[in-house]
């Protein structure tokens, strides 16, 4: 009888014993699926945020019309700029308010938000050539502030070190407790077979013969446990996008995204090694009686 074979007929005896393994191991999964789909999604975002290509120049209020119209002729004219836009002060409280909506902020008058001109970089301008685009833009008497986006963009880049320091964490945690719940339950698997390997032994099996059907049931568990997870977590991730507002996703530049294929596999992958390795360690000393 083949090793699968073997480890088929043992997962079927022990089906009770294995569902529950299963079930420890997905919820472990879960947990660093979770962290992982989180990093993932900052990663994009930063990402995003990074490339965004674009620059508010903030304007100082009773900018006139013609000094408007020189600075946009002049970003024209300069390299790496492909595109401007002017928002006045009523076209920026429309863009912030949109339409019906009330609260206090409704209630402002244009007069409280600052006229600005968009601007659009071509992709080949460097960060380099953006910051000394921008201070010299600052000096410009009309100008008052400008915005790169570039502090978002820094403060993502940190909150996502900090994901992947916790995600890192929390995969020793997740490994600790696949090997610990598949080495328990091949060990009491083991003892529950106790009497047929004994008779493998009389008959002359090898420790090696002994021990495959246990490292295989081992190795499925962590394949079932991680499956499961990425099921649970896409179902869960389904639930979340379904209310995701769209004001927020247009905000930040983006929609949530789910763990991308390599990573699902990879996931599938290190369970069945996880599982493989705790059953072999779980095994190594009780297989030979």
């Amino acid at each position: 009888m083949t090793t699968a074979a073997r480890a088929l007929r043992g997962g079927r005896s022990d089906w009770r014993l294995h569902a529950l393994s299963v079930f420890s191991l997905a919820v472990a999964f879960v947990c660093l699926a979770s962290a992982l789909l989180v990093v993932v999604n900052l990663q994009a975002v930063e990402a995003r945020w990074a490339r965004a290509g674009r620059a508010s120049i903030y304007l100082k209020d009773g900018v006139a019309d013609d000094d408007v119209a020189a600075l946009r002729r002049a970003l024209a004219q300069t390299p790496g700029v492909s595109g401007t836009r002017y928002l006045s002060q009523a076209d920026a409280r429309k863009d912030v308010l949109g339409d019906g909506v009330a609260g206090a902020l409704a209630a402002l008058p244009p007069e409280a938000f600052p006229a600005s001109v968009e601007l659009d970089f071509t992709p080949e301008l460097g960060d380099e050539s953006i910051a000394t685009l921008v201070a010299k833009l600052r000096s410009v008497p009309s100008v008052e502030s400008v915005e790169t986006y570039q502090r978002w963009t820094e403060r993502l880049a940190a909150l996502l070190r900090g994901g992947v320091a916790a995600s890192a964490v929390l995969a020793i945690v997740v490994f600790a407790a696949v090997v610990s719940v598949v080495a328990s339950t091949m060990r009491l698997a083991l003892q529950r077979r106790r009497r047929e390997i004994e008779v493998l032994k009389l008959v002359g099996a090898t420790d090696a013969y002994v021990r495959g059907p246990f490292v295989l049931e081992g190795a499925m568990e962590g394949v079932l446990g991680a499956i499961a997870a990425l099921l649970l977590l896409g179902l869960l991730f389904s639930i979340v996008r379904g209310r995701f507002d769209a004001d927020l996703a247009m905000l930040i530049g983006m929609a949530p995204v789910f763990l991308p294929w390599p990573f699902a596999l990879g996931l599938t992958a290190l369970g069945a090694m996880l599982g493989a390795i705790a059953a072999l360690a779980g095994v190594r000393r009780f297989a030979a009686v």
